[in-house]
C-alpha cells in the first residue's frame, strides 16, 4: 500500500510553451520546480499534493507521480523489469488499470509493443501471487500508468490524473471547434490580466476565453468540478481525506463579490449564445 505522505519525484505536463503559465500556477501553490522543460516541470510532491494539484491547476494536463527509474536496454527486457515492480501494493487485484507509453529506443516500432508487454507483466505477476488478474483496457477510467522511455533510461508513473486536466469539463454544447480549456487559461495568463479589471473579448466563438476569465476572477478552481481522478484507485487512497482538500479549495471561491469581477463577451449566432450560457450556468458564473 501506498503512503500518500511520501515525498517523491513528481512530472506535470503541459501544452507546449505553456510551461511558464504553469510555473506560475504551482509556485503560487507553494511548489518549487526542480527543472523546467517546455511540456512540463518536475518537483517534489506526495500523492497528497498530487491531490491538491489535481484540484487547482489550470494549464496543466497530466500529474505523474514517479515509481521507478531504471536502465533498460531494448524491448527484450521490458517484460522482466516491469514484473519485478511490486504492483500488488499499488493496485488492487479486483480493479481495472491502463497503460500508456512514449518510448524513443530503436528496438521499439510503436509504442503499442510497449504497453502490451508491460500489461503481460502486471497480469502475470497478479496470477502468480493472487490466482487471478485486474482487468485492463485503453481507457482511463481506473488506475494509469505512464511509461517513458528513451535511449536506454525508463521512468514508471502513476497518472494521478487519469483523463487530461486540460479539458476542463463544463461544456455540454461546445459549438464548432471549441478553445481548449488549458490553451484559454494560458492565454489569459500571458495577457497579465489582474482580474479586477474588465475581460472584453470581442470575438469569443463559444465563450471558452470568458468562462476561464470568470473561474479565475471568483477563484473557482476546475478541478472541483470533476469527480474522478486515476488516484482515487491507488491502494492507500482515503476518500475522506480527499473530500477534505475539496471543501478546503472550494472555501477559497469568492463569487459572491460580484461588484470585483467584470467579464465581457460578444456572441453572435444564437446556438453559441446558448452554448456559452450553458458553459457558464454548469459553473454559477453569470455574464
Amino acid at each position: 500500500m501506498l503512503d500518500f505522505n511520501q515525498k517523491g519525484k513528481v512530472f506535470i505536463t503541459c501544452k507546449d510553451r505553456s510551461v511558464s503559465y504553469l510555473e506560475q500556477e504551482v509556485r503560487e501553490l507553494g511548489f518549487v520546480p526542480t527543472s523546467v522543460i517546455r511540456t512540463g516541470l518536475e518537483l517534489q510532491a506526495s500523492l497528497e499534493d498530487c491531490m491538491d494539484l489535481n484540484l487547482h491547476l489550470r494549464t496543466a494536463s497530466h500529474v505523474l507521480y514517479e515509481l521507478k527509474s531504471f536502465y533498460l536496454q531494448n524491448a527484450d527486457d521490458i517484460y522482466r523489469k516491469f514484473k519485478s515492480i511490486p504492483w500488488e501494493e499499488y493496485l488492487d487485484v479486483d480493479g481495472y488499470f491502463s497503460v500508456n507509453s512514449v518510448a524513443e529506443n530503436e528496438s521499439i516500432t510503436t509504442p503499442l509493443i510497449v504497453n502490451v508487454k508491460v500489461k503481460d507483466a502486471i497480469v502475470d505477476r497478479f496470477r502468480e501471487l493472487k490466482g487471478r488478474r485486474p482487468d485492463s483496457g485503453s481507457d482511463f477510467s481506473g488506475l494509469v500508468i505512464q511509461v517513458y522511455w528513451k535511449q536506454t533510461q525508463a521512468s514508471v508513473y502513476l497518472n494521478t490524473s487519469g483523463e487530461t486536466l486540460a479539458k476542463h469539463g463544463y461544456r455540454k454544447i461546445p459549438g464548432k471547434a471549441p478553445m481548449m480549456e488549458a490553451l484559454a487559461a494560458a492565454t489569459i495568463y500571458a495577457t497579465e490580466w489582474n482580474t479586477r479589471v474588465p475581460f472584453i473579448n470581442p470575438m469569443c466563438g463559444s465563450g471558452t476565453l470568458a468562462i476561464e476569465a470568470a473561474l479565475m476572477a471568483t477563484r473557482r478552481y476546475p478541478g472541483l468540478f470533476r469527480d474522478h481522478y486515476a488516484f482515487q484507485h491507488l491502494l492507500g487512497y482515503q476518500e475522506e481525506a480527499f473530500l477534505a482538500k475539496k471543501k478546503k479549495t472550494r472555501r477559497k471561491n469568492r463569487g459572491g463579490n460580484r461588484s470585483e469581477n467584470h467579464c465581457f463577451r460578444h456572441l453572435t449566432a444564437s446556438d453559441i449564445v446558448c452554448a456559452g450560457k450553458c458553459g457558464f450556468c454548469r459553473r454559477g458564473s453569470h455574464d
